[in-house]
């Protein structure tokens, strides 16, 4: 918690003009950037199912406290603490946090009422995770969205594999292997952002909100008319994009049959473009079984369903919590703070398959997500 009396997640409910209720949520753990943590995961979770089955209750946004993010993600330090103190595992917090954490997602995905996120400024891991399956998703000046996850040896999760795979050709693989910055433009292209409105204009948004003729019949269709004549008018404080000119780019270097020959193409690829040299330098810096673990996820994920994915993602991610590798990337990265992980393969093409082949085998009798598509 940010004190003894704050809550790290808020919830309020405002009065909208024809008699109605429209709720907010606020991740309300500013120092961390709006860290998600199990009890975040599980005060979201449960407010948003009973908002959802309140007749009163015509919407939902969803927000982060200050102006610096959203949600950077999940606490990454818990996770580490969990991995260390349970070598090999089971890692009981932080298989309990995605297992949680995928169950909130996966509601959002599928909320029955127009859900509204704002995401302004850093959106990352968890937090696109929760911006994700959002209905209305709004990016501001300020965005700055990424999946990161290889440099501390995890993955895409949070249902990355569903949404990268449907990504405009191949960005979603693209992005994930060199945790590749997107900005408001950029989030646009890809599909992971709707509506365009400076961060200013949010209090203006939400007056407009309460003052719709809310029926409950036609209301999404409502909040992205409301939304999309709004960002008719910040049109051009657009961000220059960094994917939509680097599409051809994009393509060419990761065309090819082998993860080998994609990171070879990646990583020696020979431009002055910063955007896309950043990308090579995460690449080449980061995990090479998190490399490994990102390519077969999106190509064996590719066909299924959403409730599938995460099925697929918490054995993954239990797997690769129970491996040494993620507790040395959070070291490297946050803990010890060097920026020298001493990961246990130095090239793709030298994790064995045999490592490959357990990371995707389920580590328990019966996967606890079993449920999901009762959901």
């Amino acid at each position: 918690m940010t004190d003894n009396s704050t809550p790290p997640v808020l919830f309020e409910t405002l009065a909208t003009t024809n008699g109605k209720q429209f709720a907010i949520a606020t991740l309300n753990e500013e120092k961390t950037l709006n860290a998600l943590s199990i009890e975040m995961v599980d005060l979201l979770y449960s407010q948003l199912l009973d908002w959802q089955q309140d007749d009163s209750i015509v919407g939902v946004m969803l927000q982060g406290a200050g102006q610096k993010a959203f949600c950077a993600g999940g606490d990454v330090q818990k996770l580490h603490q969990s991995a260390v103190e349970n070598p090999g595992g089971p890692c009981e917090y932080a298989e309990s946090f995605f297992e949680r954490e995928y169950r909130l997602d996966y509601i959002i995905h599928q909320y029955k009422k127009p859900l509204i996120c704002w995401g302004h400024g850093i959106v990352m891991g968890g937090g696109l995770g929760l911006m994700a399956g959002c209905k209305h998703r709004v990016v501001t000046e300020k965005t700055r969205m990424a999946m990161p996850e290889i440099t501390i040896a995890l993955y895409p999760d949070v249902g990355g594999s569903w949404f990268l795979n449907r990504a405009p050709g191949r960005t979603g693989l693209y992005l994930a292997l060199t945790a590749g910055s997107m900005n408001a433009t950029d989030c646009l292209y890809v599909g992971y952002g709707d509506h365009f409105i400076q961060h200013e204009q949010k209090q203006d948004v939400l007056e407009q909100l309460l003052a719709l003729n809310w029926s409950g019949s036609a209301d999404s269709s409502l909040v992205d008319g409301l939304l999309a004549a709004v960002a008719m008018n910040n049109q051009s404080a657009l961000p220059a994009a960094n994917i939509e000119p680097h599409f051809d780019i994009i393509q060419q270097l990761t065309g090819f049959a082998t993860l080998p020959e994609i990171v070879q193409a990646i990583t020696e690829h020979a431009t002055d473009d910063k955007w896309l040299s950043k990308g090579a330098a995460a690449l080449a810096h980061g995990s090479a079984l998190s490399a490994c673990n990102i390519y077969q996820a999106l190509a064996l994920t590719k066909e299924m369903s959403l409730a599938e994915v995460f099925q697929f993602e918490l054995m993954l991610s239990t797997n690769v919590i129970r491996h040494p590798e993620f507790a040395e990337g959070v070291r490297a990265l946050l803990i010890d703070k060097d920026q020298q992980p001493r990961w246990l393969f130095d090239r793709v093409d030298n994790v064995p398959l045999a490592l490959l082949e357990q990371m995707v085998s389920p580590p328990w009798p019966e996967n606890p997500l079993n449920d999901l598509s009762g959901l």
